[in-house]
């Protein structure tokens, strides 16, 4: 599975060093996850708030942080929610309203407070690593495993908006105004609203970090309450299946956000719901215990074979415990059922790499060869890559991956130098000499700066 890769903060390690990090990024509250099953979760219901509100979807990035409080902002190409946002929501209704009133936010182009901040988090400088198998070479605790790859960039990036009253009670008619349009209730946001005002009540000096970037008021709420209730479709409610996809959302994000036992105790064994089943499998992947952690996912996939991330699941439970070969298996059927997800793509070409046969090199290299289209920015795919061309001893190839890599996570005067090194030895005029040039150029004052910090040293 991509599930959930941790996504710190200002990382400039080697990939093992990143994973290490990634773990203790668990501590401060504040990562970055990435895992395709959530992200196609928000994008279902974030897609058609921004169609309605003349927003491109393709141009915003949407951002999962793993924190268990209440929060969720928006600003310049982003779009962000806590997981804790989404565990608090009794319906998935609650969750759009919320990403309903972010959209209001990117529509009316509010104000941003530091935009250095957001330059930098646009920039395709994304933090990228590896907290899969490298985790575990590395001595991280299994935990670690949590995640395998994504970009990266500043978690806290949500503490960077601040809205005045007047936006935030534009952003509220605007999300009753989306919600209505594309016929859903806006009682979800009225219901996050006032949930959070009571907590505000109640909390005294303890202000959730929504309530700092969106103050609510009282007389917000009442004012959201009049326009929503008038609404044709205030009434409506969620479908049974949406109800459903977000319990198992939920679930599989107690697995990996909350230690095993803390899940195993929230999801006993006699819940023998699906939701339930996803979350112990986790916790017992998680916990090292693998023969129940499979039966757990065995038994999903056979109520529903084709869902595509319990074969991934499936894949890293055993690529994580060293069973590379019995991994590619469930990884391969991931992509047949869900080619278009280049997470998925990375965690098939990851297996067949680590193999080290000529073939499945060679099959790796084109499935991260995909996968970069659609993410040209993922460093792990791009230090993957180097390994396969390493294995391949194609070594101008592997440099000039390297090199990828290091610019996407920000380290441009290593970039640099692999840059260099590729250079040298791939033919002139290719693309792929060209791609060198590019980043050297774009790297050359980065690394002079370099060179001179370590010329003062000495």
């Amino acid at each position: 599975m991509s599930v959930m890769s941790f996504r710190p903060i200002f990382l400039r390690l080697s990939v093992c060093l990143a994973a290490l990090f990634g773990w203790m990024g668990i501590a401060s509250a504040q990562t970055l996850l990435r895992d395709a099953e959530i992200e196609q979760f928000l994008e279902d219901y974030t897609r058609p708030l921004m169609e309605v509100a003349g927003i491109n979807p393709e141009g915003i990035e949407i951002l999962i942080v793993g924190d268990p409080n209440f929060n969720a902002f928006a600003g310049p190409g982003v779009m962000g929610m806590n997981t804790g946002t989404i565990l608090m929501a009794e319906t998935p209704n609650e969750i759009e309203g919320v990403l309903a009133h972010e959209v209001g936010h990117l529509a009316g182009a509010h104000s941003v407070r530091g935009p250095e901040a957001y330059a930098k988090a646009s920039r395709p400088a994304m933090l990228s690593l590896v907290l899969g198998a490298a985790a575990i070479a590395a001595g991280a605790p299994p935990e670690a495993g949590f995640g395998i790859l994504g970009l990266g960039q500043n978690a806290a990036l949500g503490t960077a908006l601040t809205y005045s009253r007047g936006q935030e009670s534009a952003a509220d008619q605007a999300a009753i105004s989306y919600l209505e349009a594309i016929g859903h209730s806006g009682r979800g946001l009225m219901t996050s609203f006032e949930r959070l005002s009571n907590q505000l009540l109640l909390s005294g000096r303890d202000v959730k970090p929504y309530l700092q970037t969106h103050p609510i008021g009282l007389k917000r709420v009442a004012a959201l309450n009049d326009r929503a209730s008038q609404m044709q479709h205030f009434g409506d409610t969620d479908s049974e299946e949406e109800i459903f996809r977000l319990h198992m959302i939920q679930a599989k994000i107690t697995g990996f956000m909350s230690e095993p036992f803390t899940t195993l105790r929230k999801y006993p064994l006699s819940d023998q719901t699906q939701p339930a089943r996803y979350a112990r499998a986790v916790a017992y992947y998680r916990d090292s215990r693998l023969e129940k952690a499979l039966t757990e996912i065995d038994r999903l996939i056979v109520d529903d074979p084709d869902n595509p991330f319990f074969e991934e699941l499936k894949g890293q439970m055993l690529f994580e415990h060293g069973k590379v070969r019995e991994a590619v298996e469930p990884h391969r059927k991931s992509v047949e059922l869900a080619p278009q997800y280049a997470l998925l793509k990375i965690n098939l070409a990851r297996a067949l790499v680590a193999l080290e046969g000529d073939e499945e090199v060679t099959e790796g290299i084109t499935l991260l060869q995909t996968a970069l289209v659609q993410e040209p920015d993922n460093s792990f795919a791009w230090s993957e890559l180097a390994r396969a061309y390493a294995v391949k001893r194609n070594e101008p190839m592997a440099a000039l991956s390297h090199a990828e890599a290091l610019f996407s996570v920000g380290n441009t005067p290593e970039a640099h130098r692999f840059a260099s090194l590729a250079r040298d030895k791939l033919t002139p005029g290719t693309p792929e000499h060209l791609r060198a040039l590019d980043i050297i150029r774009a790297s050359e004052d980065d690394a002079r700066r370099a060179r001179a910090r370590g010329g003062n040293r000495r």
